[in-house]
Order: structure tokens, then C-alpha cells, then sequence
């Protein structure tokens, strides 16, 4: 099977891709802005994988990225919640628009299957309470809630149209090796890497913002079911199943790697909902138990990586 994934350099294509290519039937097609971005992957040196540099645009040629694939994963997107209210109209574009374009091109390239990574902490606002459902109503508070959930409707759309299957991951909080710690997204990465640093954590609010988190490798197996089998749904929530307040994720990382950390508490910002975790309750009857890995296994396995990576 030909397996591509646009948008492909980041933390969750990174490990779906190494995860991905342990089938030695299958190749797998990486495609982001700059070849750069894959030096983890190209220290793998995984036979089965083809990285190709390209644009990531509305008027970027899909067909010919696209031509004889069977199934994409759809992780290209240009903004993340926290700033996605400041540009509203371009975001649409350049994420919306160009989701468009690219399902275009897979009806006319033959494309079987489309796997796209929503949000599963965006799509659902403020209005509903957790642990949220999937069919929760959907009432973003940011654009980038809002691009998401528009992308599941066009995808429904296609669909309809077309016959194009797809599934639609609506993924918590991953977190984990490959995931960068300077980053604006990641608060269990960002404060593991800055507690074994000795750098001041910055949270914003007084720390009782509850959220689901879930370690990398549990996504990305949940993922790769959830893509490789005909179910009677298509969109799934994937996350621990529980929510963790930031005060209790800190406590945890302090207990986990045994030093002192040092917080600085920010005024909360107005697009984070206050209490968000998912009910993973259609993925486990569906695939079976989750168990997902406890945080503080997956801070300590993180902060292992941490230390190989970049010699703390």
C-alpha cells in the first residue's frame, strides 16, 4: 500500500511516520516545506520511506504529490489555538481552502482513504461538559476550533459526493519524544524540558485548567487502528480518557524527576475553555482497552529522550 502523509515533519508525523513504516509492504511518502525538518527520520534510514520537499499552499500541485497513493493523513495546518483569533480570514484560507483543494485531488487521483487530525481539545468549546462525547455539540471559541470542525464537515461532504472514506482523529493532548520542547503547543513536553533545565514555567491562569493528555506512542497505535479498519463510525475521540488540572501535571513532573521547580502564573488567556477531556469510550469498544500510559511513565520516558537528545 502507498501511504502519504502531508504535513509530516512535525511531532505526531514524525513518530507516525517510524510507526508507519515498520510494514516493509507498505511505502511511505513524508511531504513538508523543507527536507531539513526530517533529520530525525533520515537517521533512521527506513528503506521504505520517500521524504519529498514541497509547499504546503493553496495553489501547490496535490495531484502530482497525490498521484498513485492509496491513503493520505492529512496533518498540514498553519496555526495553533492560541493565535489562530488574530488572523481569522487568512487562516480559513490557508487551512480550510486548502483542505479543499487537496480532496480535489484525491478524487481525481484515485486517493482511497483520507485520515485527518482534528482536535479533540477545540472542536467542542465551552458550552459542553466533560468528558465530551463525540457527538457533543461543537461551539469553538478559537478559529482554529472552528477550521478543524470545518474540515470534518467537508470531509463528510466529499464523502457524500465522491465515496472518498475518510476517518477524522479528534486527538487530545499527545506529548512526548520528537515533540519540540520550545514550542508553543505541549505543556507536558514544555514543563518536563524547562523542569530538567531549571527554567521558570510560565502557566497562564492559576493552574486549575483541566486537560487530557496522552503519551505519543498510544496516539499514533490508536491512530494507525483506527485508520486501517471499517468501522460503523468515522470520527473518534483518542485521548487518556481522564483530565489532569496543570497545578496536578506539575506536581507530577516534580515528584517524577525529583527537583524543585520554579512557576510564574500568568493572567488566563480568553480562548482556553476552562475543563476539557474526552469520553474515548467509542474507541475502546470499538478496538478494545486503551490503557493508556500514566503520565508519570510518559514523563519519564520524555525526559529520557530529553537527555539523549539534547544532552541535558
Amino acid at each position: 500500500m502507498n501511504i502519504i502523509l502531508l504535513g509530516a515533519a512535525g511531532f505526531i508525523g514524525t513518530n507516525l511516520a517510524i510507526a508507519l513504516a515498520k510494514d516493509k509492504t507498505d511505502s511511505i511518502t513524508l511531504v513538508d516545506t523543507k527536507k531539513e525538518y526530517f533529520q530525525p527520520i533520515e537517521k533512521l534510514q527506513m528503506n521504505n520511506v520517500e521524504i519529498r520537499e514541497s509547499s504546503l499552499e493553496i495553489d501547490t500541485d496535490y495531484d502530482k504529490l497525490l498521484e498513485g497513493q492509496d491513503v493520505l493523513y492529512h496533518l498540514v495546518s498553519t496555526t495553533i489555538p492560541t493565535t489562530s483569533n488574530q488572523h481569522i480570514s487568512q487562516e480559513l484560507e490557508a487551512n480550510v481552502v486548502l483542505t479543499a483543494n487537496i480532496l480535489e485531488a484525491c478524487i481525481r487521483q484515485g486517493v482511497s482513504e483520507v485520515v485527518f487530525m482534528s482536535s479533540g481539545g477545540t472542536v467542542y468549546g465551552k458550552e459542553e461538559r466533560s468528558p465530551l462525547k463525540e457527538d457533543s455539540q461543537t461551539y469553538p471559541i478559537s478559529s482554529y476550533g472552528v477550521q478543524k470542525i470545518t474540515i470534518e464537515k467537508l470531509l463528510y461532504l466529499y464523502e457524500y459526493m465522491y465515496g472518498l472514506d475518510y476517518r477524522v482523529i479528534r486527538l487530545a493532548n499527545p506529548y512526548g519524544p520528537y515533540q519540540r520542547p520550545n514550542g508553543r503547543l505541549g505543556a507536558v513536553t514544555t514543563f518536563t524540558y524547562k523542569a530538567l533545565k531549571k527554567e521558570t514555567i510560565n502557566v497562564y491562569g492559576d493552574g486549575t485548567i483541566v486537560r487530557d493528555y496522552i503519551y505519543i506512542s498510544d496516539a499514533v497505535n490508536a491512530i494507525i487502528k483506527i485508520a486501517n479498519n471499517k468501522t460503523l463510525y468515522r470520527t473518534f475521540n483518542l485521548g487518556s480518557g481522564y483530565g489532569t488540572s496543570i497545578n496536578e501535571l506539575l506536581s507530577i513532573i516534580q515528584c517524577t524527576l525529583g527537583v524543585e521547580l520554579m512557576i510564574n502564573y500568568l493572567p488566563e488567556r480568553n480562548v482556553d475553555v476552562h475543563i476539557n477531556f474526552l469520553d474515548i469510550s467509542r474507541y475502546e469498544n470499538t478496538f478494545g482497552k486503551l490503557n493508556p500510559v500514566g503520565l508519570d511513565e510518559g514523563i519519564m520516558r520524555t525526559a529520557k529522550f530529553m537527555k539523549t537528545e539534547y544532552c541535558i
